[in-house]
């Protein structure tokens, strides 16, 4: 399978103001985001990129508007990877929120956490794993499986994903920290998916690059080879 960049939005204006945005209409990207939208442009320059997977929220579209404008690259919106739908909670202060009852069950319990005329956490985690692993199917149908794509969402989502990718019970995924216009890096295989990055703000990100397919060669003997989907033990060679 293909490998996919997560990318979380750039700093909003309700980042900057400590308020939950939820799916609020409008959320921009501040100053701060659109410069971290700018520079997305030259920490992915050596990636060779397949497609663009992005959240209909507008501090998702704004963000990859400067990658897609340098490579003319196809963008797909993707309901599945919307922001949480967080109810009545939408629009309000951080420091009120934490008063609240839910807070300790989003904090502790996540799994169980539905938002007061929203939605939960775990339906959350559902329909973004679908969606990321249906669009991986697709791209490497499409592009074989040395494609990298990027799919920019949001916060929880992310974790949710990557929490789903280490194997972990959704109520571990607040131990994950997913900042601002962070690249988190998840290669799926036949049997397991491999987290190459995560929370990255500007590392070097060509190793993530999967090797050209190489040409088949005649065996030599019947000795099975390490397929991509296998861990290597005492850990990879590197590249």
């Amino acid at each position: 399978m293909s490998t996919v960049i997560l990318l979380r939005h750039g700093r909003s204006t309700a980042n900057g103001r400590g308020v939950l945005a939820g799916r609020a209409p409008k959320v921009a990207l501040d100053d701060t985001g659109r410069d971290q939208a700018r520079e997305l442009v030259r920490r992915l320059a050596g990636v060779p990129l397949a497609e663009l997977v992005v959240s209909p929220m507008l501090r998702c579209k704004q963000t990859v508007a400067p990658l897609v404008a340098e490579r003319e690259l196809p963008r797909t919106v993707e309901p599945r990877l919307s922001e949480v739908d967080y109810g009545e909670w939408t629009g309000r202060e951080i420091r009120t929120l934490v008063k609240e009852p839910l807070w300790r069950v989003v904090q502790a319990h996540p799994s169980a956490a539905v938002f007061p005329g929203g939605e939960g956490l775990a339906a959350m985690q559902a329909r973004a794993v679908a969606a990321i692993r249906e669009h991986d199917a697709r791209i490497t149908a499409e592009h074989g499986d040395h494609a990298v794509w990027v799919a920019c969402s949001h916060g929880d989502v992310i974790k949710s994903l990557l929490a789903d990718a280490l194997g972990q019970h959704l109520d571990a995924f607040q131990r994950i920290v997913v900042d601002p216009a962070s690249i988190s890096v998840i290669r799926y295989t036949e049997t397991r998916p491999f987290l190459l990055r995560t929370n990255d703000h500007g590392g070097d990100l060509a190793g993530i690059v999967p090797p050209p397919p190489k040409a088949k060669r005649r065996k030599r003997s019947a000795a099975p080879n390490a397929s991509a989907s296998d861990a290597v033990p005492g850990g990879d060679t590197g590249r």
